[in-house]
C-alpha cells in the first residue's frame, strides 16, 4: 500500500484575554437578544469607540462568539474582517492583543475557506506590520518584573499563531510569508525561548508548518536562521515545553534538509533523530500520574485557584476538546482537524500544561519519523499500490500508460535508514503503540479539567501505529529485528485488535491498527514464517472492518484476508478455512458500495484460489467460478459508469488491471475444472 502520508492538522486556538465575568454574562445575554442569535453588529460597532476599554471588550467578546462556529458568518457578512484589521495596530497594546486573537479564534473555528477570505482582505498586511512591530519592542521595551506578563510579548504570541493557521490554511497567505520576509521575524520570536518559551514554541509550530513542501523558501534559509534552530536543539531544560520545542525545531530543520550544506547534512541528521529518539522515551502513562500529584501538592501548600475557578477550567477544556473539528481536505480526503489546546490552559495550570506539552511533543515527533519514512509516492487513502498480477500485455491505449513509476516501492537512504536503527527508532515506535497505561486514564477521568488529555493519549497510539506501518512500508525485515521480533509485532498487533471483548469503534484507531498490521502480515508473508491470526480472528476483524465507513479500513482488512489465505493455501488442510475467507471476499467484491473496495477483494481473491489442491478444492465449494462470471458484467458496468467521475487517475489504472486479471482468472477456473 505504500506510505501513509502524515497530515498536518491545525487546531482551534481560544483567546480568553480580557474577558471578565461580567463581559461573559453580557456577551451572553446579547446572543439570546439577538434577531439571529448573533450580535456581530453591535459588537462590530464598538470597535469604532473612542474608549480604548470599549474597543478591548468587543474584540474579547468577538473572540469568545465566534468560538461558536454558527456566528462566524454574521460576522464575515458585516465586513469583520475589514474592520478588525486596523485593530492590530491600534494605539492601546490590549486592543491589539485581544483583536488579534479575535481574528486567531476566527481563523481556527471558521476553517480553511474563512482563513482564505481572511488573507483575500487583505489581513496579511496590518499581521505583517504587527510582528515587526513587535519584534522591534522585544528589547526596547521594559522588561516586565517576575510573574507579570510582557505584553509585547503576549501581542506578538497571538499575532505568530494568526500566522500559523493563515499559511496552514492558504496557499496565497503561505505566499506572502515567503516574500515579506516573516521568516526573519518568527524566527526572532523562535529566539525568545529563554525568557518567553511559549512564544518560541508558537514560533516553531508556525515554522514547522511554513517549511514543509515549501522549497520556495529554502532560499531564505540562511545560516542565521540554521543557528537559531540548532541552538534550540542544544538548549537542555528538562521541562515538557522545552521537549515541544526542541521537537519541533528538530520537525523544521528536517523540512529543510535540502538547504543544509552536505558536509552538515549528517550531523544535523543525528540531531534530529537524538531529539525525536530522546522524546519517545519518556513515558507519557508515569509522567501524566506524577504531575497531577504535583498539582495536589502545590494546591495544598499554596491554594490560588478556587473551586470555582478550577472547575471552570475544567469545564472549558473538555468542552472544546470534543467539540468537531473544522474538516479539511488532505490529497483528496476529508479529515478532522487536530486540536493543540496547550496554551488554552490557563497559566495557573502548569502541570496540566507540562502534560500537553509532552503529549503534542511526542504526537509531532511520530510524524516527523513518518515523514522520513515517506518517499514521494502517492498516499495510501488512494489506493495506489501496484496490482498483484502483472500488466505486461495491457494494450496500448492502457490507463496504466506514464504511471507505472507511480508503483514504485518505497525506499530509505542509507543514511536515514542507519539512523534509525541507531537510534532504536523501531522499538520505541512499537512500544507507543500500545494502550495508554490505566494509571494515566484514571487520573485523567477524575479531573475534569485533565480530562482532556485522554484523546491526546489515544492520539498518540494511532500515530505510532500510522508510524509502525510507515516502517514495516520501508524497512527489511533484517533490519527490524528478524522472524521473532516480526512475530512478536505481529502478536502485539493481535492484542491491540483481539485483546478487548470486542473489536474497538474508534475509526482512527482502526484504521491505523488495521494499516499496520497488513504492512506487518505482508512482510511476515514474504518471509514464509508462519502467521499469528485465526481464522476466528480473521473473521471477526473483517466483519468489524466491513461495517466501518472509512474506505481505507475496508481495504486493508480485505488485503488481510487476501494475504493469510494466500499463506494458507500453501498449507494442508486448509480448504474449510479458505472457503470462508472466499465467502468474506465475494461478498466484499459484491456488496461494497465503493469500487476500490470492490476491486482490492477481487484482487485478494486472486492471490487466495491462484494455486494449490486446498485451494481447488474451496473454490469449487463456494462455487467461485459462477460467481465471478455474474460478477463480471456488473463490475464493468460499475467501472464505466462511476470510474471517471468519482475516481483518481491512478486508481482506474488498478481498477483497470484488476478488470483484466478478472479475465483472466475466470479463463484460469475455466480450464482447471476442465481438467
Amino acid at each position: 500500500m505504500g506510505k501513509s502520508k502524515t497530515t498536518k492538522f491545525r487546531r482551534p486556538q481560544f483567546n480568553d484575554v480580557g474577558l471578565p465575568v461580567n463581559a461573559v454574562k453580557e456577551v451572553d445575554a446579547e446572543e439570546d437578544d439577538g434577531d439571529d442569535g448573533c450580535p456581530a453588529a453591535e459588537l462590530l460597532e464598538k470597535l469604532q469607540s473612542p474608549s480604548a476599554d470599549m474597543r478591548e471588550f468587543a474584540c474579547a467578546s468577538i473572540s469568545r462568539v465566534v468560538q461558536q462556529s454558527q456566528t462566524i458568518p454574521g460576522f464575515l457578512q458585516r465586513d469583520a474582517v475589514r474592520r478588525l484589521g486596523p485593530m492590530l495596530l491600534d494605539s492601546s497594546l490590549a486592543v491589539r492583543e485581544t483583536a488579534t486573537g479575535a481574528l486567531r479564534n476566527l481563523s481556527a473555528c471558521g476553517g480553511q475557506e474563512v482563513c482564505e477570505d481572511m488573507v483575500k482582505h487583505d489581513v496579511m498586511t496590518p499581521l505583517t506590520a504587527l510582528l515587526r512591530e513587535c519584534c522591534a519592542g522585544f528589547e526596547s521595551g521594559v522588561m516586565p518584573m517576575k510573574d507579570q506578563k510582557n505584553v509585547v510579548e503576549d501581542v506578538a504570541n497571538e499575532a505568530v499563531n494568526l500566522l500559523w493557521n493563515l499559511c496552514e490554511s492558504s496557499s496565497q497567505a503561505l505566499s506572502v510569508f515567503n516574500k515579506s520576509g516573516l521568516l526573519d521575524v518568527v524566527v526572532q520570536c523562535l529566539e525568545r525561548h529563554p525568557h518567553n518559551v511559549e512564544l518560541a514554541i508558537s514560533a516553531a509550530h508556525c515554522l514547522h508548518t511554513v517549511t514543509e513542501d515549501n522549497p520556495e523558501l529554502l532560499c531564505s534559509m540562511n545560516t542565521a536562521v540554521l543557528g537559531a534552530l540548532e541552538n534550540v536543539l542544544l538548549s537542555s531544560q528538562p521541562d515538557m515545553s522545552y521537549i515541544l520545542l526542541r521537537t519541533l525545531a528538530a520537525g523544521t530543520l528536517w523540512n529543510t534538509k535540502a538547504s543544509l550544506p552536505a558536509a552538515r547534512q549528517a550531523q544535523t541528521l543525528n540531531a534530529v533523530l537524538a531529539t525525536l529518539s530522546q522524546c519517545l522515551d519518556l513515558d507519557a502513562g508515569t509522567l501524566i500520574p506524577e504531575l497531577k500529584q504535583a498539582e495536589e501538592a502545590r494546591h495544598r501548600n499554596a491554594p490560588a485557584v478556587t473551586d470555582t475557578e478550577d472547575q471552570a477550567a475544567g469545564e472549558f477544556a473538555v468542552e472544546e476538546m470534543d467539540e468537531e473539528a473544522p474538516n479539511q481536505k488532505r490529497n483528496g480526503k476529508s479529515v478532522k482537524a487536530d486540536y493543540d489546546f496547550s496554551d488554552l490552559v490557563p497559566r495557573g495550570k502548569e502541570e496540566l500544561r507540562e502534560a500537553m506539552a509532552l503529549l503534542t511533543a511526542q504526537q509531532t515527533s511520530l510524524e516527523i519519523i513518518v515523514n522520513m519514512c515517506c518517499s514521494d509516492d502517492p498516499s495510501d487513502d488512494e489506493w495506489e499500490e501496484e496490482s498483484s498480477s502483472d500488466e505486461s500485455d495491457m494494450g496500448p491505449d492502457s490507463l496504466c500508460d506514464g504511471v507505472s513509476n507511480l508503483m514504485s516501492p518505497l525506499c530509505l537512504s542509507a543514511e536515514v535508514h542507519g539512523a534509525l536503527i541507531n537510534y532504536s527508532i523501531p522499538a520505541k515506535v512499537l512500544q507507543k503503540t500500545e494502550f495508554p497505561k490505566n494509571e494515566a486514564m484514571d487520573v485523567c477521568h477524575q479531573s475534569s479539567s485533565w480530562r482532556c488529555l485522554i484523546k491526546k493519549m489515544q492520539r498518540v497510539q494511532s500515530r505510532a501505529l500510522t508510524c509502525l506501518h510507515s516502517i514495516l512500508s520501508s524497512m527489511d525485515a533484517e533490519s527490524l529485528g528478524g522472524p521473532a521480533a516480526l512475530q512478536d509485532a505481529a502478536q502485539h498487533l493481535s492484542t491491540l485488535v483481539f485483546g478487548a471483548a470486542e473489536i474497538p469503534k474508534d475509526e482512527e484507531f482502526l484504521e491505523a491498527v488495521i494499516s499496520a498490521m497488513r504492512s506487518l502480515l505482508q512482510m511476515i508473508a514474504s518471509k514464509n514464517i508462519p502467521q499469528c491470526m485465526t481464522p476466528q480472528q480473521l473473521m471477526s476483524l473483517s466483519e468489524a472492518a466491513t461495517r466501518c465507513d472509512v474506505v481505507s479500513v475496508r481495504v486493508n482488512a480485505v488485503a488481510i484476508l487476501g494475504i493469510t489465505g494466500s499463506t494458507l493455501a500453501k498449507e494442508k488442510g486448509t480448504a474449510e478455512t479458505l472457503q470462508m475467507i472466499g465467502n468474506a471476499l465475494l461478498a466484499v467484491a459484491t456488496r461494497d458500495a465503493d469500487l476500490v473496495v470492490n476491486g482490492e477483494a477481487l484482487d485478494a481473491l486472486f492471490d487466495v484460489f491462484a494455486d494449490g489442491d486446498e485451494a481447488e478444492t474451496a473454490a469449487k465449494n463456494i462455487q467461485l467460478l459462477p460467481a465471478l462470471k455474474a460478477l463480471q458484467p456488473v463490475f464493468k458496468a460499475k467501472i464505466r459508469k462511476e470510474g471517471r467521475g468519482k475516481y483518481s487517475p491512478q486508481q482506474l489504472c488498478v481498477l483497470d488491471n484488476v478488470k483484466v486479471n478478472l479475465r483472466r482468472f475466470i479463463g484460469y477456473l475455466e480450464k482447471m475444472v476442465k481438467k
